[in-house]
């Protein structure tokens, strides 16, 4: 689920900037692909009747299974101590949302390599009405950074990744979204707690029903805060008693965000991460999160900025190969794990980071990337997880999903194979355990 902040707001000047540039880089999300049947998606177990099938007037069985679900729903947020009204009213003429599963089960497929995440998210587009939202926001701004200390360019940086500096909100009925991902149970416990927060952002009077409004996925407003996000974090920077991050004016949003960032250690100053160029016959096997040094030891050992000089001590670092040996390099600092809170995907923090680097006046990015590869597509991760434990190289578990066991698993398989040991679980990997 997408857990970001994306902060939205009623922008002139870098909305200005042009219709169809603003269009292509509206948001980074995937669009539901086009399925083969027209047939609607179900929960799983639920019957499926054709239309000619079903008398006129009858209810589909999947909104009655989602009815039968809201009745059973209501008893339990009643006995965590929201109001029978505020309850009865969030949840009348609501309905069982095929599309929001439709997002859903795409999310899970959904591929893209680094590099082509980058082009859009610090697109020149992205980098120019960054520049100019923030000039026409720079005291709202200023205030915010003075006051939790984080640069405002890089909450600039949040918001236009997440929302193309306010051009999209997201219109789904929040209340709607969640209790259709509730119900639908593949990740049923998590979407039923946030129906419950935002039940309680209801309660209270922070917004209204008709504005209680987002991504399909649950996000809300100009921060695209989670509702259990918001319960916790969300500020009324404007000081007019409410926390209102889904109205035209974006300062609660923005300070919200630049209260999460602080609250979960932000260092004012501090890089999140600084490019790097990596000396010939550098031990790939250092090059991992867990391995942190000072910037002038890694210096030492061939690790240095693309001006070919140390990288300043900022604090402990850690080397960054999103793209394995062939792509760019990067020392990660502890910001870095900050910007994580927000979304765990390295293309993420890096487009975030990147974009604020830009927005700032630095340069685009020196190093190339693989450029010929393409992303591995869910069946192939797990056809490299299952092709790597069957070789002695276990991963622990065929999940599709490339973290630090299978990312060890790979290191192990490259070395005994004479590869680099940069950990990346590239194509060429799975075809090198597939000719065996």
């Amino acid at each position: 689920m997408p857990r970001l902040l994306c902060v939205q707001i009623a922008l002139s000047l870098a909305v200005s900037a042009g219709a169809g540039a603003a269009a292509q880089d509206a948001s980074l999300r995937p669009e539901p692909r086009e399925e083969a049947s027209a047939e609607p998606l179900l929960p799983p177990g639920a019957p499926r009747a054709r239309p000619e099938e079903r008398p006129s007037g009858a209810v589909a069985p999947e909104q009655a299974g989602f009815d039968a679900w809201l009745a059973q729903f209501r008893g339990r947020a009643l006995t965590q101590g929201l109001p029978a009204d505020v309850v009865d009213r969030a949840l009348t003429d609501i309905s069982y949302d095929q599309e929001v599963i439709r997002r859903d089960r795409n999310q899970s497929e959904f591929t893209k390599t680094i590099w082509d995440y980058l082009d859009t998210a610090v697109s020149e587009t992205r980098v120019a009405n960054g520049r100019a939202a923030l000039a026409a926001n720079a005291a709202t701004l200023d205030e915010i950074e003075a006051r939790y200390g984080v640069e405002r360019e890089v909450v600039t940086a949040i918001w236009g990744l997440e929302s193309a500096y306010g051009t999209y909100r997201g219109r789904t009925n929040i209340i709607e979204a969640l209790a259709t991902l509730a119900y639908d149970g593949r990740r049923g416990a998590f979407f039923e707690s946030q129906l419950v927060a935002a039940l309680k952002i209801l309660e209270a009077g922070d917004v209204d029903r008709p504005g209680l409004t987002g991504s399909w996925a649950g996000a809300m407003g100009h921060t695209q805060f989670i509702p259990t996000s918001y319960l916790v974090h969300a500020v009324d920077f404007t000081g007019d008693g409410v926390r209102d991050i889904w109205g035209d004016d974006p300062t609660d949003a923005l300070a919200s965000a630049a209260a999460y960032l602080s609250r979960h250690g932000w260092t004012e100053g501090q890089p999140w991460g600084v490019e790097v160029r990596v000396a010939e016959g550098f031990d790939y096997r250092l090059a991992r999160r867990g391995e942190t040094r000072m910037p002038s030891d890694w210096a030492e050992l061939g690790v240095v900025g693309m001006d070919g000089q140390a990288v300043p001590d900022h604090a402990p670092a850690s080397v960054l190969l999103p793209a394995g040996s062939e792509g760019a390099a990067f020392l990660v600092f502890p910001n870095f794990r900050v910007l994580e809170r927000y979304n765990t995907a390295d293309a993420y923090v890096i487009g975030v980071g990147h974009l604020a680097d830009r927005i700032g006046g630095a340069a685009p990015l020196e190093g190339d990337w693989p450029r010929g590869d393409r992303a591995l597509s869910r069946d192939e991760r797990e056809e490299l997880q299952r092709r790597l434990t069957a070789a002695g190289f276990d991963t622990q578990g065929v999940d599709g999903r490339i973290g630090p066991l299978t990312v060890s698993a790979v290191r192990a398989f490259q070395r005994d194979s004479g590869m680099v040991p940069d950990g990346y679980a590239s194509l060429r990997l799975l075809r090198a355990l597939q000719e065996g």
